[in-house]
């Protein structure tokens, strides 16, 4: 996991605790009319009817046909807040940030350090210090936002292969050091929750918030936990 948005603003840290072999994709929002519609259960995609009929049979739902051009047309809408999965350890999960205009990658580095194109690779990127100067660069279009990408197989069906799940979610990669952390705690393949969760507050102004996020919490050792009965997973 490459993000490095701390380096220049260690307050901010939280305290405290397809053609890529892929056979699927979760996500935690969708586009309707293209408005983007934040979902409390996961949706699934695949571009295969047994993995579609298995995420069916696994976390409810029915398979769709859809008109996308994408290889992964199928889609589920799931009944799951949360799912068991598999992760191969920290590499399971990598992440940097990302500016688009359009399709057409124009910033693209590590918080720190340019990664792309190959000429400014390693030199200084230029973002803001402070986190919230990240974010409010970003919420402007000026600057990038984090890009995350997770990798898993289902822990209730390990052998249907491999998902990803891609987010640009500000609250996920504020705690992507406390994840690779306990993975590296664990040492090899872990069994962890993939959940999307409902945050409600009111600020001091007296305005209600509410918004939905994805949350990643390893659990054990996937050794261990097949070792146990099947009802620990």
């Amino acid at each position: 996991m490459a993000i490095r948005i701390f380096e220049t603003d260690p307050d901010a840290k939280p305290k405290g605790t397809f053609s890529d072999d892929t056979v699927g994709r979760f996500h935690s929002g969708r586009s309707v009319n293209g408005i983007p519609e934040a979902l409390a259960e996961w949706k699934v995609t695949t571009g295969d009817p047994d993995v579609a009929a298995a995420i069916t049979q696994l976390m409810g739902g029915q398979p769709n046909e859809t008109d996308s051009t994408s290889e992964n047309f199928i889609e589920v809408l799931t009944d799951a807040k949360r799912v068991k999965v598999v992760l191969t350890g920290p590499d399971a999960i990598s992440s940097d940030m990302k500016l688009w205009n359009g399709n057409v990658l124009i910033h693209h580095c590590d918080g720190v350090e340019f990664l792309s194109p190959d000429q400014d690779r390693g030199k200084a990127c230029g973002c803001p210090s402070l986190m919230e100067d990240r974010k409010a660069a970003y919420k402007a279009k000026r600057g990038p936002g984090p890009s995350i990408s997770i990798l898993f197989r289902l822990a209730e069906d390990y052998d249907l292969g491999i998902f990803r799940f891609q987010t640009g979610s500000w609250k996920l990669a504020e705690v992507l050091h406390e994840i690779g952390n306990a993975l590296d705690k664990v040492g090899g393949e872990a069994l962890a929750e993939l959940s999307i969760e409902l945050v409600e507050y009111t600020t001091k102004k007296g305005r209600d918030v509410s918004y939905f996020k994805p949350v990643v919490k390893v659990l054990k050792s996937w050794n261990d936990a097949v070792a146990e009965p099947p009802k620990s997973l």
